[in-house]
């Protein structure tokens, strides 16, 4: 089973960017996707993208400033992150499904890697 591992959270302004990773330690046959969790709070679906690349999905709040992109040859899942708000902060955990198809619900992820903290100051 492919283990996850995501980097590149920190603490950022309103207003500004950050790029987080995954490394897969494997082939990713499937379709990734990209959620966080706040203090208190459920699992929220972030961005999603299929197997091959092609098509991808995005939460209400962060559609239009998220962008998800995998790299095959090199395992990675990326979401390059863009005029983020204090909302936005949460940890933030890469997951690989168990469908070729875009999906924004955590029961058809069945690898999460240990997730990564955001951190948006006002």
């Amino acid at each position: 089973q492919v283990q996850l591992v995501e980097s590149g959270g920190g603490l950022v302004q309103t207003g500004g960017s950050l790029r987080l990773s995954c490394a897969a330690s494997g082939p990713a046959l499937y379709a990734m996707g990209w959620f966080r969790q706040a203090p208190g709070m459920q699992r929220d679906f972030v961005a999603g993208i299929s197997w091959n690349g092609d098509t991808a999905a995005y939460g209400y709040s962060v559609k239009g400033r998220f962008t998800i992109s995998r790299d095959k040859a090199k395992n990675r899942l990326y979401l390059q992150m863009n005029s983020l708000k204090p909302e936005d902060t949460a940890v933030y955990y890469c997951a690989a499904a168990t469908t070729f198809t875009v999906s924004d619900r955590t029961i058809d992820y069945h690898t999460w890697g240990q997730g990564t903290q955001v951190t948006v100051s006002s």
